[in-house]
């Protein structure tokens, strides 16, 4: 039998050193159903963060599977050189529940290279290379991605095409405005918005991308409607903006189906990927027609929409849509939060627990301050690995866990869960 410490050395031994696993003793995944996976030694795990919000309904969903299957047998790549029914159904499902109009979907592999393709539409269609990004944001690994992501430890590189400046956004507890209330904090981070506008460009800037709920950032929730104030001053100025909803798409956060309907506006672009695929590779961009034909290059995408991901993204969304997944979230993420509040006050190093629906964070602090502890998330999720539960780690320094149970997570699976999570908590403060 493998086990996980031959695992660990063979990964050491033949993936590049940037790779870390996430656990300090590296543990395998051999097989999953539904909310459980095992390793290869057979220990069973029930699984909060589902190949970070990937697995989005479940391992082995046998919908999925059937689809999958069934597309297997009869072709499973033709690029979009061909007509490919899958693909074409996929899109126009996508088209028709994305809010934008006359839109246009572009599928790709990845939610890095969905945004590397948002912003190159967004610099053609403006003819200008004048990006805004939120401070605390996370796009990806890709070269333009990492050009528009704000936190050191993710950014790779300072070379860019683009020129970008970063905006307040909702990471409020470092905001120097973290002490206002919702109204006046919008307002002050869209004064600062008009000032940076005013002061650092020339006049002309392309986009604006947001995450609604920042993700690697660690779930960080700007007030509702802080999108739409920020958008009367882009609109005023015919700035694109594009919302990231990579994370926080296809009803994860239990209010809306979209990030983005909290705020009032709906955006020219958003881009998605992860959990529309259940864990197959699916990604893509929705636009305006008229922003997707201002590109006159040829263009083609190998794997994007290949009719095996289609298959399972139309599967998915089939099961989001008919069992209604987002008032699912919606309840759980209630569960989850009224679990975690009493041992949230009990340690006084958690500063925050915030997030929405099933997208719920805790952030640790060195008591009576905020200064990062990064250390005390690392003894969280280790205390949680050792009551058989997996959740994720982000956040600006380390410091924040991640939660996010697959969305049709049960109450007795999420009561589970939290009871993993609190009795860590308790671990370790002692």
């Amino acid at each position: 039998m493998t086990t996980n410490a031959e695992l660990a050395e063979r990964y050491v031994a033949t993936l590049p050193s940037f790779l870390h696993p996430l656990h300090d003793t590296p543990m395998s995944i051999d097989r999953g159903e539904g909310s459980y996976v095992w390793d290869v030694e057979g220990n069973r795990y029930l699984d909060f963060f589902g190949g970070v919000l990937t697995t989005m309904i479940g391992h082995a969903e046998p919908s999925v599977v059937a689809a999958v299957q069934q597309q297997a047998a009869k072709v499973m790549h033709t690029s979009t050189l061909y007509l490919s029914e899958p693909m074409i159904a996929f899109a126009e499902d996508v088209a028709r529940v994305s809010g934008i109009d006359d839109a246009r979907v572009f599928f790709l592999p990845s939610g890095s290279e969905a945004n590397d393709a948002a912003l190159l539409l967004a610099t053609v269609y403006r003819g200008s290379n004048q990006i805004l990004a939120m401070r605390n944001s996370y796009h990806g690994r890709t070269f333009s991605a990492q050009a528009v992501t704000a936190q050191g430890s993710w950014s790779s590189t300072s070379h860019t095409g683009l020129n970008v400046t970063y905006v307040h956004g909702g990471y409020r507890l470092r905001s120097p405005f973290r002490h206002l209330d919702d109204d006046a904090y919008t307002a002050a981070c869209v004064d600062d918005l008009v000032q940076l506008l005013d002061m650092t460009t020339a006049g002309d800037v392309a986009a604006m991308i947001a995450e609604p709920i920042q993700g690697v950032g660690g779930f960080a929730v700007p007030p509702d409607g802080f999108f739409g104030a920020m958008g009367k001053v882009l609109s005023s100025q015919g700035i694109l903006f594009i919302s990231d909803e990579v994370q926080t798409g296809w009803g994860r956060t239990g209010d809306h189906f979209w990030g983005y309907e909290a705020h009032g506006i709906v955006p020219d672009m958003l881009t998605f990927a992860k959990g529309v695929g259940n864990g197959i590779t699916l990604a893509g961009v929705v636009a305006r027609a008229e922003i997707f034909d201002s590109v006159k290059a040829l263009q083609f995408s190998t794997f994007g929409g290949n009719p095996l991901s289609a298959a399972a993204g139309r599967a998915t969304l089939r099961r989001v849509l008919g069992d209604d997944l987002q008032a699912n979230a919606l309840a759980m993420g209630r569960r989850l939060s009224d679990a975690l509040a009493p041992a949230v006050q009990r340690h006084d190093w958690v500063a925050e627990l915030r997030g929405r629906g099933l997208m719920q964070a805790l952030e640790f602090v060195h008591p009576a301050s905020i200064e990062p502890d990064a250390a005390r998330a690392d003894t969280v999720l280790e205390e949680c690995r050792q009551r058989r539960l997996l959740v994720g780690k982000g956040g600006l320094y380390g410091n924040v866990i991640r939660v996010t149970p697959m969305l049709n997570v049960t109450a007795e699976e999420l009561d589970e869960g939290a009871a993993a999570l609190v009795g860590a908590l308790d671990a370790a403060g002692t």
